[in-house]
């Protein structure tokens, strides 16, 4: 029988998510956040290629994110309360970390699998921080989408993404819970 870590499965099991809405000030400083990203960097990265790579956001870039989210709604045509709701998710937080998908040129790994570590880094960089008694919550939104808001908002080339925004704070409130899946629906047993 394998030695359980119960605080690590209890808090696994109950981690929760705290809305972008309800994160305040404090925030973690830069030791605290590279200390995040230490821990968030240990996640599955076939090749060691590391593909994947962070931008820290703070004060007036949320300000000029916001901004340019607004820009490029209206350009795109989008409605004002859709526009709107990113927008105000970048001027009213005060620390985010964009995970960026960097994919490297690799003949043995494939792009799936570069990106798909990108998104363990979210995960893992949420969990750090609330483990790390933060509050964090991982969005995207349209603008992390829209080829122009990257590149002319966080300086992307053609080949990156943004795996997610993780928005890291002191959380104001205690999410409720909500429903979680049916594993046994949602799984299939092979044994041949």
């Amino acid at each position: 029988m394998p030695a359980i870590n119960p605080a690590a499965v209890e808090f696994l099991t109950t981690r929760r998510s705290v809305p972008a809405k309800a994160l305040r000030a404090p925030l973690p400083d830069r030791a605290q956040v590279l200390a995040l990203l230490t821990g968030a960097a240990r996640s599955p990265d076939h090749g060691k290629l590391e593909p994947w790579r962070f931008i820290v956001l703070q004060g007036e870039a949320l300000i000029r994110l916001a901004d340019l989210a607004e820009q490029r709604g209206q350009v795109l045509g989008l409605e004002p309360e859709r526009v709107e709701k990113v927008a105000a998710q970048y001027r009213q937080a005060g620390l985010c970390v964009a995970v960026i998908s960097s994919p490297k040129e690799a003949l043995k790994i494939p792009q799936i699998e570069q990106v798909l570590s990108a998104g363990a880094v979210c995960l893992a960089l949420v969990n750090m921080a609330l483990a790390s008694g933060w509050g964090a919550v991982w969005l995207t939104g349209w603008a992390s989408h829209d080829r122009g808001f990257v590149t002319d908002g966080l300086g992307l080339d053609d080949s990156e993404t943004v795996a997610g925004i993780i928005h890291i704070g002191t959380a104001t409130a205690t999410p409720p819970e909500r429903p979680r899946p049916d594993v046994e629906k949602l799984t299939t047993w092979i044994g041949a």
